[in-house]
């Protein structure tokens, strides 16, 4: 079903090729600590007009099943984290 849902990272791709990119992968640093434990649950709450759009498509490409996001996250700040290489 997530990969009917979220079939690739075109979305974020297109992002991160726009003039004014803001690097937030930092975020999923975060996530990545409550994978395997007994939090089901993660509300990602932000005020309008603060990228929730942004955040969701950044999730989707990275853990999404339907493609290999490793070179689009790379060069990210994300890549630096030691929860980068547990994921893919």
């Amino acid at each position: 079903m997530g990969i009917y849902l979220n079939p690739n990272n075109d979305t974020f791709t297109r992002i991160t090729k726009r003039k004014i990119f803001v690097d937030k992968t930092m975020m999923i640093s975060v996530l990545n600590d409550f994978i395997e434990t007994d939090n089901t649950y993660i509300c990602v709450s932000r005020p309008r007009r603060f990228g929730k759009t942004f955040a969701g498509n950044m999730l989707s490409a990275y853990f999404s099943k339907g493609c290999d996001s490793r070179s689009l996250f790379a060069p990210l700040k994300i890549s630096k984290d030691e929860s980068f290489e547990r994921t893919f």
